[in-house]
């Protein structure tokens, strides 16, 4: 499989195809945020052997090396001893996707190469060689070509003759370095395999940081069309459908930022998810969306576009995410008067929390029972879910009263009794000798 230039997630994306050997070449590193070093440390503690030459990779590579990470070829050994130093070395401009990513410039370490062998081959004297390095470091990375260096080297004064050999030279002569760099990563990954590769096993032990986590799911996903054509969906174009849908937005913004605070929080308090936690979490989490059923189960993380690995990850911050919410729950509930306050909800709430507390204290009925009613509580429930609320009954009363924020089913069934009789009752005659009895 190749790929385009890498970029900022693309090790992720690429790690997640479970291949046993990733070779990075050149990547994105001025327009387009690069590729991450904790990336590629997270795709060598998956088992997975990572090679770096000629450009980015090389770069990489040196700056990885003491982790596991091979750097094959010059490039990578000029690096790694000190004789190159800056990023622009081996930057290029170059064309877009639909012209094959075509070179517009010359990388400042081919033109070093290009140099030295004809020096080497006496096409030109040391000076000379020296004199256009000094030249071509100069420009602009997307200004190094070798017509603008002949030219600005006669500009400057510079021997012709050696000038004219040079340019005679340079079709034959010129070294691609990178080139023969990513070629040589490419047959040294070819041999490799041929020989029977080992996962790879690291010194290191990979933190899973909150930073890590947020980082690698907005990487998107990697997908191949029926061209064999990669393509990735990004997050921020899925956030823009959601974005699209209005307050939506808001509300699931909202419950990411909880998400995100109570896994970092689990983190920080050291949370360690057992196998029968993770387990029973997968268990909640699968009954309460009608998931048991294997094959629906299946097409549910095929729709969401998750890996058996990425499924694994999901559950394990849910299992972290309960847990904070748990612990959390009496700090959060006591912040609420405040939340709907900012929200402008509260006035219009303790309103009508105080009108209906008047009214049935006043008709003795602080405290209510189905009796005071003459409704079984099937009635109570048919009234509240299919009336009021216009949806069937839920199969696990339990489950909802849990998740509305009720302490006890009877807490939950008096909240609902108390709002039938305040319905009744506000529609009953106001003054004290029409007011009825206590039957309904």
């Amino acid at each position: 499989m190749y790929l385009p230039p890498a970029a900022e997630g693309d090790v992720y994306r690429a790690t997640l195809k479970h291949p046993k050997a990733i070779g990075i070449i050149d990547g994105y590193f001025q327009s387009i945020a690069t590729v991450r070093h904790k990336e590629i440390l997270w795709a060598m503690s998956r088992g997975i052997h990572v090679f770096g030459s000629a450009s980015i990779g090389a770069l990489r590579a040196v700056e990885l090396a003491a982790f596991g990470m091979e750097g094959v070829g010059t490039v990578f050994e000029l690096y790694r001893d000190g004789v190159l130093e800056d990023d622009d070395e081996v930057a290029v401009a170059h064309g877009l996707a639909e012209v094959g990513f075509l070179a517009g410039s010359e990388a400042m370490v081919n033109i070093r190469q290009t140099l030295l062998k004809a020096e080497l081959a006496g096409v030109i004297s040391r000076e000379l060689e020296a004199a256009i390095v000094t030249i071509a470091k100069e420009l602009f990375y997307p200004d190094r070509n070798y017509p603008l260096l002949l030219r600005s080297a006669f500009e400057r004064g510079l021997p012709k003759a050696e000038l004219d050999r040079l340019q005679q030279w340079l079709p034959e002569g010129r070294v691609n370095q990178k080139r023969e760099d990513a070629v040589a990563m490419l047959r040294l990954i070819h041999r490799r395999l041929e020989e029977g590769l080992e996962p790879k096993t690291v010194s290191y032990s990979f933190q899973h940081t909150s930073m890590w986590e947020a980082a690698w799911r907005q990487s998107g996903e990697l997908r191949f069309d029926a061209h064999a054509q990669p393509s990735v969906t990004a997050l921020d174009s899925v956030l823009d459908e959601l974005r699209l849908q209005g307050d939506q937005y808001k509300q699931h913004n909202l419950l990411g930022a909880e998400r995100f605070l109570a896994i970092r929080e689990a983190y920080r308090l050291g949370l360690v998810v057992t196998k029968e936690r993770r387990r029973q979490t997968e268990l909640l989490f699968r009954r309460e969306r009608d998931l048991l059923d294997g094959s629906r189960f299946e097409r549910w993380v095929a729709d969401n576009g998750l890996t058996d690995e990425e499924f694994e990850a999901l559950m394990m911050d849910e299992a972290r995410v309960r847990w904070v919410r748990q612990l959390a729950q009496f700090v959060s509930v006591s912040s609420l008067p405040d939340q709907l306050r900012l929200s402008g909800d509260y006035p219009r709430l303790f309103a009508r929390a105080a009108a209906k507390n008047r009214l049935l204290e006043s008709f003795g009925l602080k405290n209510p029972c189905l009796q005071d009613v003459d409704l079984t509580e099937s009635q109570l429930l048919g009234w509240y879910f299919t009336k009021l609320l216009g949806r069937s009954i839920p199969s696990d009363l339990r489950k909802y009263f849990e998740r509305v924020g009720f302490d006890s089913p009877d807490a939950f069934r008096r909240a609902i009794l108390r709002e039938y009789l305040y319905r009744r009752l506000e529609r009953q005659p106001s003054t004290p000798a029409d007011r009825p009895q206590r039957t309904f």
